[in-house]
C-alpha cells in the first residue's frame, strides 16, 4: 500500500543492536534470537537486510559499546547505515539504499523501542512507506529512573499503539516473528 511509486519490495531493518544499547535490555537473548531468525528467512527469500548503527557522545565509533552484539552477523553485502539522530533517516543513506532497492515497506527490528524505533517507524509513515514492527523483535533498557514506564510496560504499548497505525496510503501494524512473510 506504499505511496512510493515502483516500489514493490520489501527490507529488514536491523536497528542499534549494540553491546552498549541492549546490554540488560529485557528479552535480550529472545529478541536478538528473534533478529537472526529474521535476518536468515530474509536473506533466503532474497529479501534486503539493511542494519542501521547509532553513534554518539555515548556510543562512540569503534568503541566496544558502539559494536554489533556477536549474535549478529552482517554479511559484507548488506547495507549498514551509519547514524547520529533517533530516526534512521535523518541524514543518512537510508533512503537512497530503500530507492535502490525499490523498498517500500519496512519490517522493522531492533532498540531501542521508546527512541530510535518508534522515530523510525514514524519516520517511515511520514515518508511514503508501510513500517511493520516486528512485535518480539524489539526491545529497550529500563529509563523509569526518568519517569519512564517498566521496559516490558514501553514494549507493550508500542506494540498496542503500532499495530492499528496507518496514513492515508501507507500502512502500519504489527506480526510476530514466527507470522512473517517476505
Amino acid at each position: 500500500m506504499t505511496t512510493l511509486p515502483d516500489r514493490p519490495n520489501t527490507a529488514l531493518l536491523v536497528i542499534d543492536v549494540q553491546n552498549g544499547v541492549v546490554t540488560g535490555s529485557p528479552n535480550r537473548d529472545d529478541v536478538i534470537a528473534n533478529i537472526s531468525i529474521l535476518a536468515d528467512r530474509a536473506r533466503t527469500a532474497g529479501v534486503p537486510v539493511i542494519w542501521v548503527q547509532h553513534s554518539d557522545e555515548h556510543l562512540k565509533e569503534g568503541s566496544e559499546s558502539w559494536k554489533y552484539v556477536p549474535e549478529l552477523v552482517r554479511r559484507d553485502t548488506e547495507p549498514l547505515v551509519s547514524k547520529n539522530y533517533p530516526d534512521s533517516f535523518e541524514e543518512t543513506e537510508l533512503e537512497s539504499v530503500l530507492t535502490e532497492h525499490k523498498v517500500g515497506r519496512l519490517l522493522v527490528t531492533g532498540a531501542q523501542t521508546d527512541i530510535c524505533i518508534r522515530s523510525t517507524l514514524h519516520g517511515a509513515i511520514v515518508r511514503g512507506y508501510d513500517a511493520t514492527l516486528v512485535a518480539d523483535a524489539h526491545t529497550t533498557e529500563d529509563h523509569t529512573r526518568y519517569g519512564a514506564p517498566t521496559p516490558e510496560q514501553v514494549i507493550a504499548h508500542t506494540n498496542l499503539y503500532w499495530k492499528w497505525h496507518r496514513a492515508p496510503g501507507r500502512q502500519g501494524g504489527t506480526v510476530d516473528t514466527a507470522d512473517v512473510t517476505f
